[in-house]
Formats: structure tokens, C-alpha cells, sequence
């Protein structure tokens, strides 16, 4: 009897030290380390984007796109940007980060497609199509959104995200690299130039775009160019180049990378010719 208790002891013992492990494993996922990186940049990224991104998808044999698709068509109305635009904040507040542009950041861009009311809109980087639905809505009648997304997941995850907006008919999204697609908008799309362009693509590519937009004729006196992450994680050569032209007029709206604390902000930029 007493060798029966000890063993029940024993198994008890490594019962409550697995659960106890466990709960400590789930704090630190779920709230120890994600209050830890909120102020420190490339600790979030790396957290967010990378470990618990690769893990997710693994145990759900899912990508994360995917997962911002299913909390969209599961808590969004269709038809409804507003709700769409909700959902994947919500999502990516509470559920999993994403690298949209953010809520935050978000009303930064509404604020600056309300103010410019444009007609014709390029966006450098869909990802899931959360900033371009942002812009879509926004947008006068007849006006048209062509947006360029490197990545074929994640444009056929964006292709549903905005048809569940009801937004199609002001989109055109357009798979490729952006150096490729740049000097053939005239041609395939029959644009002269734009009013906005909202950078959001690689980083490295804002500076080489922006001159190769310049080269091709794309920007008239008066468009508009507004980039994300200037800050975090930064575009130095963009913001340096940009600033220092006398052929921009810039502002920089301070704000903070998506869904964290961390700085980070917008660069408006307007073409003087």
C-alpha cells in the first residue's frame, strides 16, 4: 500500500510539473514575450514574423494569409470594407500580427486618400489586400486602384480579401515585380500619371521605384507618394534621397509599427515637377 501511494505521488508530482510547464509555456507565448517585444522593433519582427508565424503554420498546416482569410470570411460582412477592414484588426490585434499598415496608421492613410480624392492610385505591395480595401473604399466613383504584388499567395489571398469587400470593380491586382511592371503602366493600363502612390513593397525597392516613376513619366506636379515603414524597419537611402530633392515637398507622420509600440511612421511626399 505504501509503495502504491509513493507511486501515485510520484505520477502525480509529474502530472501537476507538466501542467504547471505547460501554463508557463502559454504565459510566455501568449503574453510574457509579446508585452516583452512591443517596444523593441527587430525583436517583434523577429517574434511575430518569423517564430511564431513558422510554428502556426506548422501546427496548423496552414500559412497565415490564409488564417487572416478565414477570421474575414468568418467575422466580416460581405459587401462591407468597414467590416472587412475590422476583422483583420481585430485578427491581428488579438489573434496573430500581420504586416498590414495597421489601424493605427491606417487612419494616417484614410486622412491622406480623403484629403488628395484621387482618380487614378498605383499600390506598391498588397500582401492580403488590407490597405488596398483602406484605399478602395475611399475611393470617388470611377476611380481606379492598380496594386502590385510580388508574391502569388499572397495575391490570391488579397484577391478574395477584396472581393469579400465588394470592392472588384475599383481594383485591378497585378501580379510581378514592381521594376518590371512600372515602365509598362502606360501601355497595359493606359494611365498618364498617378495622383497617389502608397509604398509598401520591399524596402529596398522604395528609392528604386520612386526614380524609376520619375524616369517613366508616372508623376505629375502634385502626385502624391506616401510610404510606410520608414522607420521600422526603415528605408534610410528613400528617406534620405526624398527629403533632400528639391522635387518633393515631404512630411513625416510619427505613428508606430502595426499593432505594437514600437516608432515608426509615414512618409508623405508631393511631387513638385
Amino acid at each position: 500500500m505504501l509503495v502504491l501511494c509513493l507511486g501515485c505521488r510520484m505520477w502525480l508530482t509529474l502530472i501537476y510539473s507538466c501542467i504547471s510547464g505547460a501554463a508557463l509555456l502559454y504565459a510566455l507565448y501568449r503574453w510574457v514575450i509579446p508585452t516583452a517585444v512591443q517596444y523593441h522593433g527587430g525583436l517583434a519582427l523577429i517574434w511575430h514574423d518569423v517564430i511564431v508565424e513558422r510554428m502556426l503554420d506548422t501546427l496548423t498546416q496552414s500559412t497565415r494569409p490564409q488564417r487572416l482569410l478565414n477570421a474575414v470570411q468568418k467575422n466580416a460582412t460581405r459587401g462591407d470594407p468597414r467590416s472587412v477592414v475590422k476583422a483583420i484588426d481585430d485578427f491581428c490585434r488579438h489573434k496573430e500580427w500581420a504586416m498590414n499598415v495597421g489601424d493605427e496608421k491606417g487612419c494616417i492613410l484614410d486622412s491622406v486618400v480623403s484629403e488628395i480624392n484621387p482618380a487614378a492610385v498605383l499600390e506598391l505591395g498588397t500582401y492580403c489586400g488590407y490597405s488596398t480595401v483602406r484605399i478602395a473604399r475611399l475611393l470617388p466613383p470611377h476611380a481606379k486602384l492598380i496594386t502590385l504584388e510580388f508574391n502569388p499567395d499572397f495575391a490570391a489571398i488579397a484577391r478574395q480579401v477584396i472581393a469579400w469587400a465588394g470592392l472588384e470593380e475599383k481594383v485591378q491586382l497585378v501580379e510581378g515585380a514592381s521594376g518590371d511592371w512600372i515602365p509598362k503602366m502606360k501601355e497595359q493600363f493606359g494611365i498618364t500619371t498617378f495622383d497617389l502612390v502608397f509604398l509598401d513593397h520591399w524596402k529596398d525597392r522604395y528609392l528604386p521605384d520612386t526614380k524609376l516613376m520619375e524616369e517613366c513619366g508616372l508623376l505629375r506636379k502634385g502626385s502624391v507618394l506616401l510610404a510606410d515603414n520608414v522607420i521600422c524597419p526603415g528605408t534610410p537611402d528613400y528617406l534620405e534621397y526624398i527629403r533632400s530633392s528639391p522635387r518633393y515637398e515631404s512630411r513625416y507622420f510619427k505613428s508606430h509599427l502595426e499593432y505594437t509600440k514600437v516608432e515608426d511612421g509615414l512618409e508623405k511626399s508631393v511631387f513638385k515637377g
